[in-house]
């Protein structure tokens, strides 16, 4: 245990910045700045759902407190949405809100990861789950999964890069389709061998499904009704309504498990903001809002086939990124080379190895913001690749 003044090991190990390493180096330069290295969008929220529609005239306590469990109305309206989507049958107990995806993700990790468990991450990864584990001294254990940006060859090859990592230590496994950093959709076909696979090892499943509004193609199938007992689906309005400054996550999930999940929230953030929830809960009653989530999906699907032809990519299935090997184009500098010539030109991209075992890729978002500037960011991108 460490003593003034040092602090935990386990933290002190941790990066600082998981996204980009050479932002200081923006200072020197006076241009355009293209931030392809944030998941986010320019998108504001639909009318009627923003925090500016919001009073205390219509909302009375509207700066108060919630229940930790987050406001009833807006759990049962989630448990209805899911119930509809997933045919299977849930209820509000079933429903956890948080203080964004991450807060809710954060505390599943912390309800089930005993100092030393090991929690099996499907590779490349969203960066913040393997830091999670590690802050409750647990184990991320990477499982390389796909090859570039193209799936195992078969649903049994699927089942086996996770079987081949597993450990008597191993308590969960991480997916997450639509897939950040890769834009590929995990096929109904190899969630179901997963799934199959996670309940004979008795494993819990964490299923972070945050874009699933934004399929472009195939179809997102929700791994929770395939083994509703052991899974936990994480949502998030963030990514489905353009509120990621809000701070409004869920979970789904076996009610047992999410009093466990509360009691770490509770302790934490105690509860999600109060004006988030009730911004959530009109876009899910907002016709506006669905057609909101129609309209982004159509404009992300036309800047992800822009951005992937740029760059000599296949157009993503889902979600806002691409995953790109740029060894080719690297120097004895190596990525932190590259990194530097694309701050060099204003752009900003997020490092490979943020997303796992990977030295020489790197992660772009092609919505963060107005597609004007992300073209002129994917131009610069693909001359820097040649």
């Amino acid at each position: 245990m460490p003593g003034y003044p040092n602090v935990a090991r386990a933290i002190a190990a941790m990066p600082s910045s998981v996204y980009s390493s050479v932002t200081a180096r923006l200072k020197a330069y006076q241009g355009e700045i293209y931030p392809l290295h944030i998941g986010d969008t320019w998108m504001e929220p639909a009318v009627g759902c923003r925090m500016e529609d919001l009073t205390v005239e219509d909302h009375p306590g509207l700066h108060r407190y919630t229940p930790p469990t987050g406001l009833p109305e807006l759990r049962a309206a989630i448990a209805h949405r899911t119930e509809a989507e997933t045919s299977l049958a849930t209820g509000s107990s079933e429903v956890l809100i948080s203080a964004g995806a991450t807060a809710a993700l954060s505390t599943v990790v912390g309800a089930l990861v005993d100092p030393g468990d090991e929690v099996l991450i499907m590779a490349p990864y969203w960066p913040l789950i393997g830091g999670m584990v590690r802050a409750f001294r647990g184990e991320p254990v990477e499982v390389p999964f796909f090859a570039g940006s193209q799936l195992p060859n078969s649903p049994e090859s699927a089942v086996e890069a996770f079987r081949r990592h597993t450990t008597k230590r191993t308590v969960a496994i991480y997916l997450n389709t639509p897939h950040n950093p890769s834009g590929r959709v995990l096929p109904s076909a190899w969630s179901q061998a997963i799934l199959q696979w996670a309940t004979e090892a008795g494993l819990w499943v964490l299923s972070d499904e945050v874009y699933a509004p934004f399929v472009y193609a195939g179809e997102h199938s929700s791994l929770r009704p395939m083994a509703a007992e052991r899974t936990v689906t994480i949502g998030s309005f963030s990514k489905a309504y353009g509120m990621t400054g809000n701070r409004c996550g869920y979970l789904v999930g076996p009610a047992g498990l999410l009093t466990q999940c509360n009691k770490i929230g509770t302790n934490t953030y105690y509860c999600a903001p109060r004006a988030s929830q009730i911004a959530a809960l009109a876009a899910l009653n907002s016709p506006r809002a669905n057609t909101w989530v129609t309209e982004a999906r159509d404009k992300y699907h036309r800047l992800g086939r822009m951005a992937a032809a740029r760059v000599g990519l296949p157009a993503p299935e889902g979600s806002t990124f691409l995953f790109l090997d740029v060894a080719d184009r690297l120097d004895e500098r190596g990525l932190l080379g590259f990194l530097e010539d694309c701050a060099d030109r204003g752009l900003l991209v997020a490092p490979g190895p943020s997303f796992g075992p990977y030295p020489t890729h790197i992660r772009v978002c092609f919505t963060c913001a107005e597609p004007a500037l992300i073209e002129k960011g994917f131009e610069v991108l693909a001359e820097l690749l040649g």
